[in-house]
């Protein structure tokens, strides 16, 4: 063996120190993966070929071998790692020579990048990638990002530590928006970092705040780490408990668990909501305390702000608590006594199949014990009693077809207890009173007989809703009848939202705020999957950045307003309207409703053009095209050199060398704290894509093949992550925020100004460990 060290651990520390030295050598990330790949492999075969690495295998022929078989431990947990005793046999790393192994690479790396990079089931949320990238670095060069730093500035500037509030603020809205890690902290560092340093505020603070809310961008929805660690995940997680389940003696996954087991990138960016937001709460409420300790050195900014009329105390209270409780709460009170609610009728033509045990008891000996094992004897007795019962009624009942009398009956029955009044009308209603009142608030010494005329068209709309619209009425008579009430309406809110307009913070944050709402609530409500909720972000965000462009220049955006209005209309009549006119008998209401549709899909198309020409001719589209192509062709060429590097640790058996050392713990906590560790230092010489696509693929089979929520797991490594390039002396942040800090900034400031966040993060990591709940929560309570 050379050097004492068994063949496998040779290969791996020359592919290692190969990788290393190509990141390290300064050629593109991507090409250096390709090529550690190509020159490690090499000089493993060339190693192999002179005799000169050796592996000490089980001898899987030996007397203690079958011993252990003979006790039901299966081949493949037995290892030299957990039986150190057995006997062992030297043999090759390439046991059929590295011709074969080179072979096989080949081939594998075709069908990988196929898989995974072409025309696999991942393509499409990678897809999102690309979205959000196209989204983060479009309102980055809009400079929204200025507006707002500047405005969060001067609505916490006049609290103790407010200008390092305002930045974590920004660094979370930022985060939400972009995504992208170094685009937030080179923004942050160039804008605010002169700003606070001006103000008197230390170096350290400044700077570790500033790297730090940067940092969120990895954590906070719809974070890129997350939909890369996502698309990975699910696969890993699914294969290692179909693993799990079959060494278990089940037949499957789903037997053995009770449920699918399958994590999406939709359920990640469900569990990675609170983290990121407790998080961004633990980096204010330090730089609060930090400046109540030291008031020199964090000291309040006054600086003049726009924020409308003068309103009185009384008059804050009433329009901008009590008026949107009462409305929110008031409609979730009627929905609860069934006064707001679905009025949907529709009936199934085959009736509901019967329930199920909680668990498959129709299985083998060695299954049962192993469900007896994981889910418990109280659980397992619940499931044979009510197969039991299941099978004293005559077995499950099989869904079958209703006749038309059972069918009538049971549409009778939903017309009976349909609500009063539609979720869809009342969420409607809510949100126009909530754009009146706020404006109210922001404007309360404003004619108020536009905002009167609103109100009682949402008064009107209500008393038409129950009167005289129900469950049977037709979406194109709902439309007449609301037609002049919604008009009403939106004439009060037209004058609201010039009225809004008058507020700075308003005007500044709630554009951006609506596409971040309407990006993740389409994605955590389960409206849809994250690549069209990135489609929307990217186009929202295009629109967004050209209607500044126009005002910016003293044009009129009243083309990108109207397109923006199109595309509400169309959303809602595709809600609303059956709009296939192909089926027959379509009425001539779904003709109306499909050309309208149209009508307003073409004019929203219109728009996006004039938005895309905009930019163009402002000299912003350009750069925002070239830095997403950039951005996603190294994502995807880092994705391909990693794949071509995996393969080649899997053709001399590192991957499986080091799975069984990890799995020669008998305790997987212990095996997830040592994953977190080797990541946490990788960290520090590798980019988050690098570790995802390399690492995560080596040691994932181990940490998602136990009983840890695969949703936790993943979050908590974001999070480890995310500590990592916050550490010093090697965290990536650090060397974001030093590029662009002024000459007085020394790198010992930054490093000083950090370490109190990095031990926040570790904080934050144990309590996430010690808490699971608040990465899981989310995702139990939307069925993620």
């Amino acid at each position: 063996m050379l050097f004492g060290l068994d063949g496998v651990e040779v290969g791996l520390i020359i592919v290692f120190l190969c990788l290393f030295g190509g990141i390290l050598s300064g050629f593109p990330v991507a090409f250096a993966i390709s090529g550690a790949a190509v020159i490690s492999f090499a000089i493993v075969a060339a190693l192999d070929s002179g005799g000169y690495l050796i592996h000490q295998a089980v001898d899987t022929s030996s007397e203690a071998f079958h011993a252990l078989t003979g006790q039901g431990i299966r081949p493949g947990d037995i290892s030299v790692f957990k039986y150190p005793e057995l006997p062992t046999i030297g043999q090759p790393v390439f046991p059929q020579g590295w011709e074969v192994a080179l072979d096989r690479n080949l081939g594998f790396i075709v069908n990988r990048i196929n898989e995974r990079v072409l025309a696999g089931q991942s393509i499409e949320t990678l897809l999102a990638v690309l979205m959000f990238v196209m989204m983060g670095i479009t309102l980055e060069r809009s400079k929204i990002a200025d507006d707002l730093l500047t405005t969060m500035a001067r609505v916490f500037g006049p609290l103790p530590g407010g200008l390092a509030v305002s930045i974590v603020v920004v660094g979370a809205f930022l985060a939400a928006s972009t995504g992208i890690v170094g685009a937030t902290v080179v923004t942050m560092g160039l804008l605010a970092l002169p700003t606070m340093l001006k103000a008197g505020y230390s170096p350290q603070l400044a700077t570790g705040v500033i790297a730090a809310s940067g940092t969120l961008g990895q954590i906070i929805p719809p974070s890129i780490v997350i939909v890369l660690l996502g698309t990975l995940a699910g696969d890993i997680y699914s294969t290692a408990q179909e693993v799990r389940a079959q060494s278990a003696g089940c037949t499957d996954a789903l037997t053995y668990l009770g449920e699918p087991a399958v994590v999406s990138v939709g359920t990640l960016f469900q569990a990675a909501l609170l983290p990121g937001i407790f998080l961004a709460v633990l980096y204010g409420g330090y730089a609060f305390v930090y400046a109540l300790l030291n008031p020199s050195k964090a000291p309040p900014v006054m600086m003049a702000a726009n924020t409308g009329a003068p309103t009185t105390r009384n008059e804050k209270l009433t329009w901008f608590l009590a008026a949107p409780v009462v409305l929110i709460l008031g409609t979730i009170a009627l929905g609860q006594v069934n006064f707001v609610g679905s009025q949907d009728v529709t009936v199934d033509s085959y009736s509901q199949a019967g329930d199920r045990a909680s668990l498959r008891t129709n299985v083998s000996e060695q299954c049962a014990a192993s469900m007896i094992e994981l889910h418990g004897e109280e659980v397992w007795q619940e499931a044979l009693d009510q197969e039991a019962a299941i099978q004293a009624a005559g077995g499950v009942e099989e869904s079958r077809l209703l006749t038309d009398e059972e069918r009538a009956t049971l549409r009778a029955e939903r017309i009976e207890a349909a609500a009063p009044v539609g979720t869809g009308i009342a969420i409607f209603l809510v949100l126009l009173g909530l754009v009146l009142t706020t404006a109210r608030g922001v404007a309360p010494a404003a004619n108020p007989l536009p905002l009167m005329i609103g109100a009682g068209g949402l008064v009107l709309a209500l008393i038409v809703d129950i009167a005289l619209i129900g469950p049977l009425t037709t979406p194109g008579v709902t439309t007449l009848l609301l037609a002049i009430p919604v008009l009403m309406a939106l004439y009060g809110c037209r004058a609201a939202a010039g009225m809004l307009s008058q507020n700075e913070l308003l005007r500044v944050v709630f554009p951006p705020l609506v596409l971040i709402v309407a990006v993740l609530g389409s994605i955590l409500g389960g409206i849809t999957n994250p690549t069209p909720a990135a489609g929307l972000g990217a186009g929202g965000a295009i629109m967004l950045a050209a209607y500044r462009k126009l005002t910016e220049n003293g044009g009129n955006g009243r083309i990108i307003l109207l397109a923006t209005g199109a595309m509400v209309v169309m959303l809602l009549i595709g809600v609303n309207f059956d709009l296939r006119i192909n089926q027959e008998g379509a009425t001539f209401e779904t003709y109306v409703a499909f050309f309208v549709a149209f009508a307003c899909f073409l004019y929203a198309m219109f728009g996006m053009f004039y938005a895309c020409w905009v930019l163009f001719a402002g000299h912003v589209l350009a750069p925002v095209v070239r830095e997403t192509a950039k951005v996603t062709a190294m994502v995807f060429a880092i994705l391909i050199g990693s794949q071509l590097l995996n393969l080649v640790i899997i053709s001399f058996g590192g991957e499986h060398y080091i799975q069984q050392f990890l799995k020669s713990f008998d305790n997987e906590w212990t095996v997830f704290l040592l994953v977190m560790l080797i990541l946490f230092i990788l960290g520090f010489v590798l980019d988050f894509l690098e570790i995802i696509y390399i690492v995560v693929p080596i040691v994932g089979p181990v940490i998602y093949g136990g009983t840890l929520d695969p949703a936790w797991v993943t979050i908590m490594i974001a999070v480890n992550l995310q500590t990592s390039f916050l550490t010093p002396p090697f965290g990536f942040a650090l060397f974001y925020l030093r590029g662009v800090a002024p000459k007085e900034v020394t790198t010992g400031h930054i490093y000083r100004g950090v370490i109190p966040f990095v031990l926040i993060q570790v904080l934050g990591l144990l309590i996430l460990a010690l808490v699971p709940g608040i990465v899981t929560i989310v995702p139990n309570l939307l069925g993620g």
